[in-house]
């Protein structure tokens, strides 16, 4: 028998396996609908754009009653980064340094057609879509977008968001003494 014939067989799976599946499957599905209700927005306006977004934020439309309320203005603090408005080549390293710096799981959305496809300013000033930059989730179009567009591309993030795998946290198993590659000091008579 070839390793490949090896390969290709079935593994035989075992109860505690099939019920450590069905158990990480119902975590997921917690961790996700849990994940796409309480995003921490870190807004990123920088143009026209940016009045849409304090209109949808305001009480008609209340982006509140879909779980982004809040805006963090630190990217730490943050978990879905709001592109409002144009781009420009001088703000490219900024943006990706913000994109960098907020915390996993993270996500985008390119507020506007600028932010998309860097709209009707075709120059060389000006980035053609921040997904040359920092990867995008959702793109919302429109110069500026209505508001009931933005809660549109909101409520599309949270089913991604839903739909995703959220796993637990996997710790790698703990190292015997000495076999870390630390050096180990030599212990002092004890402290009065």
């Amino acid at each position: 028998m070839t390793d490949r014939a090896i390969d290709m067989a079935p593994a035989i799976a075992t109860r505690r396996e099939e019920a450590m599946g069905f158990l990480e499957g119902l975590v997921s599905k917690g961790l996700g609908w849990a994940r796409s209700f309480s995003l921490f927005v870190y807004p990123y306006s920088t143009a026209c754009c940016a009045m849409e977004y304090m209109s949808v934020a305001a009480s008609r439309y209340d982006i509140a009653r879909f779980g982004a309320e809040f805006p963090r203005f630190s990217p730490r603090q943050a978990d879905l980064l709001l592109v409002v408005g144009t781009i420009n080549q001088k703000q490219a390293p900024i943006l990706k340094r913000v994109y960098e710096q907020m915390c996993e799981p993270k996500w985008v959305i390119a507020f506007g057609v600028c932010a998309s496809s860097g709209g009707f300013y075709d120059n060389y000033a000006v980035v053609q879509g921040i997904d040359r930059v920092i990867p995008v989730d959702v793109y919302i179009p429109g110069c500026p977008p209505r508001p009931e567009q933005v809660l549109d591309g909101l409520k599309t993030l949270q089913e991604k968001i839903q739909r995703g795998r959220h796993g637990l946290i996997e710790r790698p198993a703990p190292q015997e003494p000495g076999r870390s590659g630390a050096v180990e000091l030599p212990q002092g008579p004890p402290r009065r």
